[in-house]
């Protein structure tokens, strides 16, 4: 046997492997072999049937039983001659495999490439106080008796905070919003709708409730709208100037509860002082957690950082996949129109990959930590992980891990981002940390 390693990039490789013609007909006589003692013929035992019979009979099935076999030692014998650490097979060329012939077999393989980790024990990391002020407890109680406000008629121009009944028709120049995007009404033209006054999270119409204040039931008004230079929700729209026409139907003011006994029972607390306590922990528990994503997402941009080499193509190729999915999956949910990705094609795709080239490279530093570190997956990760998920799903525990059971691939998967996790929770434990003050 002879084996060559050709280099077809700092990451593939080409691995050709030559069997001669005795170790090509070893595997032709094995397979053979394997066939006869199951084979079933009429007249003779299993076993017993003549070779010559068997290898006519079943040509088929040997043909292509036999190809496998000559792969498979050629891709062992060249990964034993070579040490390979292999990510993927690309692609096998088999050539001509015919007994009695040597037969040569190419390889292409990428392989996890080679470089020095940095140090990454003590990395710098930052949090910012849990303890919650004053402030910051009474705005969340306000929160919550606003969720709970209740809301009355008013007979008064409308101020900020009131929620205005309305219906409008917008025109971009004389051309009316409901011919421009047709496939979007509400751009166009509503003939009832709420909207808040001076609010927070805008409605449909960017800055409309902006124009609402001062408005009383049965006005009338024109007010200019002008569309932002990215509008994914209606691209038809962006950039442009809209003049909508208002008429004002009705105005409600938000009364809010009073902190009484009956809002503290739905609040499930006995007093002022326990809904305080209750929404003071609750703050330190939210900084703490967002803390934590702070220090994880710091210990791997500095890894990442510190470090350059080769990222194998394949799994770029397929993590590019998965992040162009997630994407457009997100975006779907917020109503942005497939045209729009078709339009942006290239643009996705390259942000994409960058992002997935990213992910691979922090993922092989993160993998060789956990070998160094020998950090591995307990089944009390496993079991973790089937009854988050399962929760999250919807499934029961035993019937999810059953089903990942039988997926030896997704089964894989699973481990691997355990492992990814558990590396990064031991950067984060073993990070230095400097408490500052949170930026304005």
């Amino acid at each position: 046997m002879n084996v060559q390693l050709n280099n077809v990039s700092a990451t593939r490789k080409s691995l050709v492997v030559t069997l001669d013609a005795s170790e090509v007909d070893a595997e032709h006589l094995a397979v053979v072999g394997e066939i006869a003692k199951m084979a079933r013929i009429p007249g003779f035992r299993p076993g017993k049937a003549p070779t010559a019979m068997i290898a006519k009979r079943f040509a088929k099935e040997i043909a292509e039983e036999f190809k496998q076999k000559v792969v498979a030692k050629a891709y062992r014998s060249g990964l034993e001659q070579q040490k390979l650490e292999v990510i993927s097979i690309v692609n096998v060329e088999e050539g001509t495999i015919a007994a009695g012939a040597s037969a040569t077999v190419t390889i292409t393989l990428d392989v996890r490439p080679e470089f020095a980790l940095p140090d990454y024990q003590n990395l710098s990391t930052e949090i910012v106080p849990t303890d919650a002020s004053d402030d910051e407890v009474a705005k969340v109680i306000e929160g919550l008796r606003g969720e709970a406000a209740d809301f009355k008629a008013a007979d008064r121009p409308a101020q900020k905070g009131d929620y205005v009944k309305l219906a409008y028709e917008g025109k971009v120049g004389e051309q009316p919003i409901a011919e421009l995007v047709p496939d979007k009404a509400l751009y166009g033209k509503v003939p009832q709708t709420w909207e808040e006054v001076e609010g927070t999270n805008e409605g449909v119409i960017p800055g409309l409730g902006k124009q609402l204040a001062g408005l009383k039931p049965g006005d009338k008004k024109d007010v200019t709208i002008e569309f932002p230079a990215e509008f994914a929700a209606a691209p038809a729209l962006a950039g442009k100037s809209a003049v909508y026409a208002v008429d004002v139907q009705e105005i409600r003011e938000r009364v809010l509860p009073e902190l009484n006994a009956e809002f503290f029972k739905t609040q499930q607390v006995d007093d002022l002082a326990g809904l305080q306590a209750k929404v003071r922990n609750n703050l330190k528990a939210q900084k703490e957690y967002q803390n934590r994503s702070a220090q994880r997402r710091q210990v791997t941009e500095q890894l990442a950082a510190a470090v350059d080499f080769p990222v194998p193509d394949s799994m770029v190729e397929g993590e590019t996949q998965g992040v162009l999915r997630q994407f457009i999956e997100e975006n779907m949910r917020r109503g942005v129109p497939a045209e729009q990705f078709e339009k942006d094609k290239k643009e996705l795709f390259e942000g994409a990959k960058k992002a997935a080239f990213n992910r691979v490279k922090l993922q092989l530093i993160l993998a060789r930590i956990a070998e160094q570190e020998k950090i591995e997956v307990t089944n009390d990760d496993l079991n973790e992980f089937l009854y988050r998920e399962a929760m999250r799903t919807g499934q029961k525990p035993d019937k999810f891990a059953k089903t990942l059971a039988n997926d030896r691939e997704q089964l894989r998967s699973v481990q691997q981002s355990i492992i990814f996790d558990k590396a990064v929770d031991f950067l984060v434990a073993k990070a230095k940390v400097a408490t500052v003050e949170p930026k304005a």
